[in-house]
């Protein structure tokens, strides 16, 4: 049976707060079994305004790779998120972490 945990690496309040204003988080892994993943959190705004704005500067958008949309950019509703798309066997289809010290990642949920 797998198991699911999820990381950190900031998870103090300020981290959050940040986070939330910037409508993104890129400090967030998942670890399935003994694999990790670096997921990129975003709300749907934040990605749009980036997507605009490369657009307009280049010409194209390349996407975050493990990119995953919420509704706002909070501990919860990341935590929530991840469970479900771990339920959908989200995991299975994107690219783990080659090399991580997990020294360095707070556990959050």
């Amino acid at each position: 049976m797998q198991t699911i945990e999820i990381f950190f690496l900031d998870d103090s309040e300020l981290a959050e707060f940040e986070a939330k204003n910037k409508g993104y988080r890129v400090d967030v892994y998942v670890k399935v079994d003994n694999i990790f993943f670096n997921v990129r959190i975003y709300d749907v705004f934040t990605l749009k305004q980036d997507f605009e704005r490369e657009l307009d500067s280049y010409g194209y958008y390349a996407i975050e790779p493990n990119l995953i949309l919420v509704k706002d950019v909070n501990k919860a509703e990341i935590i929530e998120t991840i469970k479900r798309l771990y339920e959908q066997k989200y995991f299975e289809g994107i690219k783990p972490v080659e090399h991580i010290d997990i020294t360095d990642l707070t556990k959050v949920n």
